[in-house]
């Protein structure tokens, strides 16, 4: 099948944002203290207290968010999972051009794993510049360049995660697909 209709049919049988949620938590929630959940205005991370698991909560009931965030937690090391937003200042738009370009280097790694992830799952990705402002065309180009690190990271120990949520995405991918 060539990459044009393999393509047209990412999206088809997309799962909803319940269904990564449900794969997430069933990953990690155990082993890792964590729970995963949307309907939120803006995403957060909240670490674990002695008396409830961490949070990890994505914007509304997108799916794209759940994967972002997803991503977010998977590549965050235990120090920044102790940390509220993983110990990230964010900087709303409108941003200068320093500060744009900054976000896109702090996204860079985040985003080519949720492409990875996207593609696993069969959710359309779409690199964000948060910023409505700014040209993403660039910032693609290099999230596809930098896919081959993320491939590679993904069998090393630090990635076992991802890696572990990958192939259960994709485990709901071919549930999707034999039942949608």
């Amino acid at each position: 099948m060539s990459k044009v209709a393999t393509a047209k049919l990412v999206g088809v049988n997309e799962p909803s944002a319940a269904d990564i949620v449900a794969v997430f938590n069933q990953c990690f929630a155990q082993a890792y203290a964590v729970e995963m959940r949307g309907g939120a205005d803006e995403p957060l991370y909240l670490p674990a207290t002695l008396d409830k698991p961490a949070e990890l909560i994505f914007r509304e009931d997108f799916p794209a968010s759940a994967l972002h965030e997803a991503a977010h937690w998977c590549i965050a090391g235990e120090q920044r999972r102790n940390s509220p937003d993983f110990a990230y200042t964010y900087i709303a738009a409108p941003r200068s051009d320093a500060q744009q370009a900054l976000f896109f280097a702090a996204e860079l790694r985040t985003q080519a794993l949720e492409s990875v992830f996207a593609e696993a799952a069969n959710v359309i990705f779409n690199p964000s510049a948060d910023n409505l402002t700014v040209d993403v065309a660039a910032f693609a180009s290099a999230i596809a360049q930098y896919r081959v690190k993320t491939d590679e990271w993904l069998n090393t120990r630090a990635g076992e995660r991802a890696l572990a949520f990958c192939r259960a995405l994709t485990e709901l991918k071919e549930v999707n697909r034999i039942h949608g």
